[in-house]
């Protein structure tokens, strides 16, 4: 829990809402609302509440009420653990509840921001996503009991409506134990009480957590990362008591949908060439034409002023004969008398 209130402390991108463990095989899944026991907070601008005491005319303190004060001129913050206003009264069980005065102008206390912030246990009820690797969660409600109080001597126990059920239909109850939360709320209690500044020389601050605070442009926004972080935290822990939600994971598969209108053309293409082929085979048939395909050999047996076979032999019609009898023939291109060329069968 420590380096969770660490991370939400100190994580200047106010992201722990990605930090939640999650199983998806496949990348992409979904789980159907669920709920978990929480860390809620709230902040309030206290500003309003702020006393002035003035010297010579200009204002040298300033503080809130039974709260945290600044005195002097220049870049300062206080924080302590507080109860200022009457506006985050009834926000139990709390977990936290500290005021802080931040001054981030020198010499200008009317620059001057006063915030109070709550946290507190309570119900989340969740939706959550997994698209691309990237898990998206969002709390669509919470649940609080206003009533219930942490003591030293009994845990914290919290049983939220009917609308709060989990995937399973029952009704369930949620548990804090009272030694971990006093301890969380001593080591909280420590973390946000100080103060610190900041001048030409440099700056000095009592703690990380005090500089933290000082540095940050929306207060309530590192609070609230900072309740998601310790959220997180309680989610992912492993006991014999919770279990994880469910979900479902989901994948791309591969579906062909035939178009049967563009297969008119190429089928019609395929047809008339058949029937051409089958009325090639028709016609060559009828006319018994010798079958010789694209064979140069019918040339060199038949052709005009070719001597490749003897008028003792018997004539050569089918390509199968004319294959066989080209592997015994031997011939030459020789120049004829009247100077041209003529192919001759060796030998004659």
């Amino acid at each position: 829990m420590k380096a969770a209130i660490y991370n939400g402390v100190f994580d200047i991108k106010d992201n722990a809402d990605n930090g939640i463990t999650h199983t998806c095989s496949t990348g992409h899944c979904s789980w159907q609302d669920f709920s978990s026991l929480a860390v809620c907070s709230r902040c309030v601008n206290v500003t309003s509440y702020l006393e002035r005491r003035y010297t010579d005319g200009k204002c040298d303190w300033l503080g809130l009420p039974n709260g945290p004060a600044l005195s002097g001129q220049g870049r300062q913050i206080n924080s302590s653990v507080t109860d200022t206003s009457s506006e985050l009264h009834g926000l139990e069980p709390s977990v936290l509840r500290f005021s802080s005065l931040v001054s981030k102008e020198i010499r200008n206390f009317d620059r001057v921001l006063a915030h109070e912030c709550s946290m507190f246990y309570c119900i989340g009820k969740y939706a959550a996503t997994v698209t691309d690797g990237i898990v998206e969660q969002r709390m669509l409600a919470s649940w609080r009991n206003d009533s219930a109080r942490l003591d030293n001597a009994s845990d914290l126990i919290l049983q939220p409506p009917v609308e709060f059920t989990n995937q399973s239909g029952q009704p369930i109850t949620f548990k804090v134990s009272h030694i971990a939360a006093a301890a969380i709320n001593t080591f909280l209690s420590s973390m946000f009480t100080g103060s610190g500044s900041v001048n030409d020389s440099g700056s000095v601050f009592s703690s990380d957590t005090m500089q933290a605070l000082y540095d940050t442009s929306n207060i309530t926004q590192r609070i609230d990362n900072l309740a998601t972080s310790m959220t997180n935290n309680i989610r992912g822990q492993d006991d014999h008591v919770s279990g994880p939600a469910c979900g479902i994971a989901w994948t791309s598969e591969t579906y062909v949908h035939v178009r049967w209108a563009w297969f008119a053309f190429p089928a019609t293409l395929i047809l008339i060439a058949a029937f051409f082929l089958l009325g090639i085979i028709f016609e060559t048939s009828f006319r018994d034409i010798l079958i010789w395909k694209s064979s140069n050999l019918a040339l060199l047996f038949h052709g005009r002023g070719l001597n490749l076979s003897s008028p003792s032999e018997r004539p050569v019609n089918t390509l199968s004969a004319m294959n066989t009898r080209a592997t015994n023939i031997k011939a030459e291109l020789l120049e004829t008398s009247q100077g041209g060329w003529q192919l001759t069968q060796e030998g004659q």
